[in-house]
């Protein structure tokens, strides 16, 4: 028997790496013969560098750069064969990285952003893949075009300060000075979400209170990003602020679209395009995936879905091991995941499971591979 193993990271709690491990623990204590593939997976999101450069052989780079409220943070990326830069936002930029108390989409930046995509670029980059989720910013991805060369202007010509309560103010967008390498790199966005930039289903309206925003500021961001999206227009005669996906990351998938020509595309695709996921099915007779939590909305560009599409297409079963099972989880078995197997093996806090993680995922494991010997011997 071959199995394949990919799972996505248990947030909190496992790498993909070791979720990979602790799964083929599992089906080695019931198919002690079987042939194992442990694949490190994620979709665009936490745990995207871990995963690429661990699956791909990279290497991880630490750069310093200006947080979100222009602190200074250790942020890092990766870079993988062939110089391709694998960048998560949320680690120069993200929520995270602010305490509750000091949240505020008004004057956060994704400077620090761009300060990644520099460094990868002085690093012969040409490739940047950019994982978008986790933000703590509404900026429009103003902040990550000042880094490279952008001038943010108001009716007196004098250069906005960051942070996107301030893009309001936007009269005019000096590219006299961008850096440009920019456009000689290839940009590809890991966006699974569809919110458009504006409006009650744009950046600010959905996303802008988990950062900090009040109600009054919510529709300031708003109008923020639309008058963005305006000069935009006016400037460039471009209109890609109804995109779905140009409001993921406070505006940052517009930003990166407008000023670096970049490509929203799923971020689980992305990923197992990268890894050459489907040279790894020849063969198989089962694949394993796994995340934290599987729902409804896992269908939505999460790791067992993505994974489960392509497995399918070879009419291989898929079974999926999860710390969680939420609501209308069975609209996952019409997107090609045949079974769902919960760690969790009694009633247990949120805290133990997590620190539990490992070997429950060995004991989920071999207790779904119990199963599966006992549908060959009937």
């Amino acid at each position: 028997m071959k199995i394949l193993i990919a799972p996505d990271s248990f947030k909190g709690s496992a790498t993909s790496r070791k979720a990979a491990e602790a799964i083929g623990k599992g089906v080695h204590l019931v198919f002690p013969n079987a042939e194992l593939i442990e694949i490190p997976v994620a979709d665009g999101g936490e745990g995207t560098v871990e995963a690429l450069t661990d699956s791909l052989k990279g290497q991880v780079v630490k750069k310093r750069v200006k947080g979100p409220l222009g602190e200074l943070v250790d942020a890092e990326y990766g870079i993988l064969p062939g110089e391709v830069a694998v960048i998560e936002m949320a680690s120069a930029s993200g929520l995270p990285l602010i305490p509750d108390n000091k949240r505020n989409p008004l004057i956060t930046s994704t400077y620090g952003t761009g300060q990644l995509i520099l460094d990868a670029m002085e690093r012969g980059c040409r490739e940047i893949i950019l994982g978008i989720g986790g933000s703590a910013t509404n900026d429009g991805g103003t902040g990550m075009a000042r880094a490279l060369g952008f001038r943010f202007l108001d009716l007196e010509g004098k250069e906005l300060p960051e942070g996107g309560g301030s893009v309001i103010g936007l009269a005019d967008i000096d590219d006299s000075g961008i850096d440009k390498r920019i456009l000689e790199t290839n940009f590809l966005i890991a966006c699974d979400v569809t919110n458009p930039l504006t409006g009650p289903e744009g950046a600010s309206y959905i996303y802008g209170a988990q950062k900090g925003a009040s109600q009054s500021d919510i529709q300031h961001l708003d109008d923020a990003l639309g008058k963005l999206a305006e000069i935009i227009n006016i400037k460039y005669s471009r209109a890609n602020d109804n995109i779905p996906g140009a409001g993921a990351a406070g505006g940052l998938g517009y930003g990166l679209m407008e000023f670096c020509g970049g490509t929203l595309k799923s971020g689980i695709e992305i990923v197992l395009d990268l890894i050459k996921f489907n040279d790894y099915l020849d063969g198989v007779d089962l694949v394993i995936s796994g995340e934290g939590r599987i729902d409804g909305q896992s269908v939505y560009g999460k790791v067992p879905v993505g994974i489960a599409g392509r497995a399918k297409k070879k009419n291989i079963p898929v079974l999926v091991v999860v710390g969680d099972i939420g609501p209308k989880v069975e609209a996952v078995y019409d997107h090609g995941i045949d079974a769902v197997m919960s760690s969790v093996n009694k009633a247990m806090s949120l805290d133990e499971a997590m620190s539990r993680a490992y070997e429950l995922l060995i004991d989920s494991s071999s207790r779904a591979m119990r199963m599966i010997k006992i549908g060959m011997e009937i």
